[in-house]
């Protein structure tokens, strides 16, 4: 899978994920009846948004970093980008289906998970076009690289054709 998808999958993910527990949250409290938890979980989320846009930056050097350690190759990986996201963002999925099972009960539960859901999706938010900008100028792609689901991400590169190859032949 392309690195530049696999981010924007992951944005995806994460705000999807973030959408889902924060509609459990609401409704376990409106539930019960008990505006503090929506108001506390509506200013967490806004503090989550912040720290979101803040990360961004963070989230930029470790994918720089991770990309500069990326494996050279001339041809193309195996392709299976189900398996990929499904191998690289289990955390994710498990997180989501625990924190919203007990989120019907315990609102408060689904409410940090929203918050962290929403910080990890925008910090990731432009990412994409970043690694698809470093391509470009490249000439090069970049692959997820088939891993434990425990080790930390890596990547394959692999030549590819666009920028100044692409500006050479017209």
């Amino acid at each position: 899978m392309r690195f530049s998808d696999f981010l924007r999958a992951a944005v995806l993910l994460s705000a999807g994920s973030a959408t889902a527990l924060a509609a459990i949250t609401v409704l376990a409290a409106t539930r019960d009846y008990d505006d503090v938890v929506v108001f506390v979980s509506v200013g967490w989320w806004l503090l989550a948004t912040v720290a979101g846009i803040r990360f961004e930056a963070r989230a930029k050097e470790g994918i720089s970093r991770v990309m500069a350690e990326a494996r050279h190759q001339t041809g193309l990986p195996e392709l299976r980008p189900a398996l990929t996201l499904v191998n690289r963002l289990w955390l994710l999925f498990v997180v989501t289906l625990s924190a919203g099972g007990v989120g019907i009960f315990v609102p408060q539960i689904s409410s940090v998970a929203t918050g962290f859901a929403l910080l990890v999706a925008l910090a990731w938010r432009r990412q994409a076009n970043a690694v698809e900008a470093i391509e470009e100028r490249d000439a090069a792609r970049f692959y997820v690289e088939k891993t434990s689901p425990l080790a930390p991400i890596k990547l394959i590169r692999t030549p590819g054709f666009g920028g100044k190859f692409l500006k050479a032949l017209s």
